[in-house]
């Protein structure tokens, strides 16, 4: 299916073969193909690699690919279904293996996994390597432990190295690469195979409508004017990143919140405000184009609904521009006749209810200027396919989501009208039952006999294919959103079609048969026609597989995109015999175009950035670490200050029995274990009852990260976990631990109070360390402070013990400190008890030695006592009820 690789391509393949290093592609330009190359050749048994970074569905894509074209050792997936004991027979059958980073991080510890037969690792999605610190621990386990094993990475993200101080640098000493490969759409070999067997493409510049184009400019207005109170607020934010044209990309939300994150504690209300205001405008920008002029309206009013109910009138809808938006909105879905305006003014108003008025509306019901096009694209691909002498040509049109797929196979199908004005009843015209009815009383006259009944409304879009609905979710508005805001009314877009579909159903569930992927919308079978959506797929290569298995002669880009544009030219160039046309339909002077547009100057520039980066990087000799001279391999790093004791043998270095600590396996999502194996401690991994981290016999560590402090004090599992390592260990630790990148403050001066509140985090914490006097809290800025912190905890003190570690459970002995407080034993026995919490049962305690006191107790005082009457029945008769138990059966022994 994938087919041979093109001259580039091959190029790539063979010079990353030859020498270990970072391939980085343009966006689209294949790289599944040469990492598909690789594993082709790796999969094996007398070669054993591994490949990370991949997820599930691309997983299982690569293993279809290679059945496909008759590889037999093929991949495997290793998880936590698979257990300990087998997972060394699975690594020394060979082949190419994902496996997930936890399990090959504990794995690579435990010497579970062979290193020396290690032939090499494939990193996908290698941008990514210096925010996952599982993938570049293993890497660094990998090359300690084996020198001759290849490393290759690939990526197709070019932009992501155009931030931050030398990225790429950073991410090739990650990855232990001297090479970096660069591929831009531009390289000279690629735009010779690629123009040598180009496309024919049709460019349509679709013009906005007046009313569109007002919007529009509307909306940039607004968000010009939040920009600007935004800079005024925090003047220490970088202009150049905050312009309106940097708004437009699908980057500025994570621009944004980098520059914002450090600081959020001490923003004011108004700026976080301004931060969501954008956000809502942007959504506004792409409804405009996206979507038809009903749903557009419908999330208008409901913005302005749900601002008056949260009663925080945002600024932006009082400017004139808001006005103007609204004005041109509804202009597009409706007008009020001249005589009935002036009808408003006059007394007789009074006489009219506003229903009738609202019934007098007439419906504008403007149709968006790309669906004529698209109408006129299809009409042309049907004249040609008419005339010409071989087999009609397939069709495959593209538009951006699942909502947009949806409407344009309701709307080749039934048409504009048909679909606008029911769209429109079940949405604005929702709001006026008269404005409803005289509505579906019009469409009858006109004839369009569409079934109209209260259930329509809420059914989903895959009701329209029977056997679709089976396969994939039905996808609501905020999941394909981003979920920005909830907007079930304006779902009204993607109902069920109701009776006229029922005829077709037999025909559309043979085309299913059809395509192994279910993410598309059949619309005509002879010839072949479906519409499929470029994003928000859980399945990142079913647009591949659906191209490949149509192989359509004519392809309408409803919406831009750019990585689909680039497979288009490759599918194309790898099939020189065939025709391809390509439809290219945008919005001529608007938002949209100008977003593509930038995207591509980003990526250009991204490229050009890496060039120049490449000419002038300094890359030491060492940097693969095949020798012990590369000092990112080096363990038990001494500070560079760090003196030597002279009189200790003239300064010889003493040996030193390696330090250890013991870490919960479920430690290694997070980076310390990583830090702490490269300050030279020996990291143990066991599954810990109690505690994260176990650094000498009696300091047991609970980690927690500010979200999971917060969550875990919530529900009460805090106040478990300190009992449990109060209980058995002399000095119980909780380490709060913060994101670097993040402030290092709990909460915002302003929200401390004076008084102890249940809701309050600074609160419940100082109620943690009253109740557990021996605790000791530690708060770290980051993993590093936290490894430095470790190794001073350790410093002089005794090793920790594994198995003992392992053998803490509920049943263990508990320590002296504990056990001259209290006996647990009675007191869990407590606690188990119908009627008596952790809130309740001090007070029992206070008044009963002993449980057998407790029986003494009568109803009223254990009412008193507990504070609550139900929970003193429940304990009473709990406790003098007689139980009728019959006694167990004794088998007679036989002779």
């Amino acid at each position: 299916m994938a087919g041979p690789l093109l001259e580039f391509e091959t190029e790539m393949f063979l010079s990353l073969f030859e020498c270990d290093g970072l391939l980085v592609v343009a966006e689209g330009m294949g790289i599944d193909r040469i990492l598909l190359q690789f594993m082709r050749v790796y999969s094996e048994q007398g070669s054993l690699v591994l490949l990370l970074n991949t997820t599930t569905p691309e997983q299982e894509y690569f293993t279809e690919q290679l059945r496909v074209e008759g590889v037999t050792h093929l991949p495997r997936t290793v998880t936590s279904d698979v257990n300990s004991a087998e997972r060394y027979s699975v690594y020394t059958e060979g082949g190419v293996l994902f496996v997930t980073s936890r399990i090959l991080v504990v794995d690579f510890l435990t010497d579970r996994i062979p290193a020396h037969l290690i032939s090499g690792i494939l990193v996908y999605r290698a941008h990514k390597i210096i925010e996952s610190f599982q993938e570049s621990f293993i890497l660094r386990l990998f090359r300690q432990k084996n020198k001759t094993g290849f490393i290759k990475a690939f990526t197709d993200k070019a932009t992501s190295f155009s931030s931050g101080f030398c990225q790429v640098e950073r991410v090739m000493r990650n990855l232990f690469v001297k090479k970096l490969y660069l591929w831009p759409r531009f390289q000279a070999s690629v735009n010779t195979a690629l123009d040598r067997h180009k496309p024919e493409v049709v460019e349509l510049h679709v013009s906005l409508t007046p009313a569109m184009r007002a919007i529009q400019s509307s909306i940039l207005d607004i968000m010009s004017a939040c920009l600007k109170e935004l800079k005024r607020y925090n003047p220490t934010l970088e202009a150049e990143d905050l312009s309106v044209e940097n708004t437009l990309g699908n980057a500025f939300e994570k621009t944004i919140r980098h520059y914002l994150d450090p600081l959020w504690h001490q923003l004011g209300a108004k700026t976080k405000a301004l931060v969501q205001d954008l956000k809502v405008l942007r959504v506004l920008l792409l409804y405009l184009t996206q979507y038809d002029c009903v749903t557009f309206l419908n999330l208008l009013e409901s913005l302005r609904s749900s601002q008056k109910i949260f009663g925080s009138n945002s600024g932006w809808l009082f400017l004139d521009s808001s006005t103007s938006m609204f004005m041109n909105a509804r202009g597009r879905v409706y007008r009020i006749p001249e005589s009935k305006k002036k009808l408003k003014v006059g007394a007789e108003v009074e006489k009219q209810s506003s229903s009738v008025l609202e019934v007098k509306r007439e419906l504008v019901l403007e149709k968006s200027p790309k669906w004529e096009a698209l109408t006129e694209v299809l009409q042309e691909i049907e004249r040609e396919n008419k005339s010409s002498q071989l087999d009609p040509g397939r069709v495959m049109i593209c538009a951006s989501d699942d909502r947009t797929c949806a409407q344009l196979q309701q709307y080749i199908k039934h048409g504009s009208d048909w679909m606008l004005n029911r769209l429109y009843v079940r949405t604005v015209g929702k709001r006026d039952s008269a404005a409803a009815a005289a509505m579906e009383l019009e469409s009858h006259k006109r004839g369009l006999g569409w079934p109209k009944n209260g259930a329509t409304g809420k059914e989903p879009a895959q009701k329209k294919k029977p056997t679709k609905s089976k396969k994939r979710p039905s996808l609501t508005l905020t999941q394909m959103m981003g979920k920005e805001m909830d907007e079930a009314a304006a779902m009204g877009s993607s109902g069920d079609e109701g009776d006229p579909m029922e005829e077709d159903g037999g025909e559309e569930e043979q085309l299913q048969l059809d395509l192994s992927s279910d993410a598309y919308y059949g619309v005509l079978k002879e010839p072949l026609t479906v519409i499929h959506p470029l994003k928000g797929l859980t399945d990142p290569h079913s647009l591949t597989r659906v191209l490949h298995e149509v192989e359509p002669s004519f392809v309408v880009l409803y919406d831009a995109e750019i990585s689909f544009v680039r497979q288009l030219e490759i599918y194309k160039a790898s099939r020189p015999g065939k025709t391809l046309r390509v439809y290219f339909l945008i919005y001529g002077g608007s938002t949209e175009e100008q977003k593509y547009l930038t995207a591509l100057a980003k990526e250009k520039r991204a490229f050009e950035h890496l060039i120049r980066e490449k000419a002038i990087m300094v890359i030491p000799e060492e940097r693969e670490g095949r020798e012990d001279t590369n000092l990112d391999l080096a363990r038990n790093l001494e500070p560079a200050n760090a003196t030597t004791n002279t009189r200790k043998a003239g300064g010889q270095e003493q040996p030193k029995e390696p330090s250890r600590v013991i870490v919960d396996m479920r430690e290694f999502r997070s980076e310390l274990p990583s830090m702490l194996h490269r300050r030279g401690l020996d990291i143990e991994p066991v599954t810990l009852e109690v505690g994260d981290y176990i650094l000498t016999p009696d300091t047991c560590v609970e980690r927690k990260s500010v979200s999971d402090l917060i969550g875990s004090l919530q529900s009460g599992r805090l106040y478990t976990q300190c009992l449990s390592m109060t209980r058995y260990y002399k000095k119980p630790v909780l380490l709060i631990e913060f994101d670097p990148a993040k402030p290092f403050s709990l909460m915002a001066r302003s929200d401390f109070r004076q008084e102890i509140s249940s809701t309050d985090v600074s609160s419940k914490l100082t109620l943690l360390t009253l109740h557990f006097p021996r605790l000791r809290i530690l708060w770290c800025p980051s993993p590093h402070a936290t490894a430095e912190l470790f190794l001073e905890l350790k410093r002089g003190r005794s090793e920790p013990d594994a198995a003992a570690a392992q053998a803490v459970t509920a049943e263990s002995d508990m320590v002296a400190e504990s056990a001259e407080l209290y006996n647990p034993g009675p007191y869990d026995f407590l606690l188990k008890m119908p009627g008596v919490n952790i809130k309740n049962y001090r007070a029992l305690v206070k008044n009963a030695d002993n449980l057998a006191d407790l029986c003494k107790l009568s109803q009223d005082k254990l009412a008193e006592l507990l504070g609550n009457a139900n929970n003193a029945k429940s304990l009473y008769e709990f406790l003098h009820n007689v139980a009728d138990v019959p006694a167990p059966l004794q088998k007679a022994k036989k002779t």
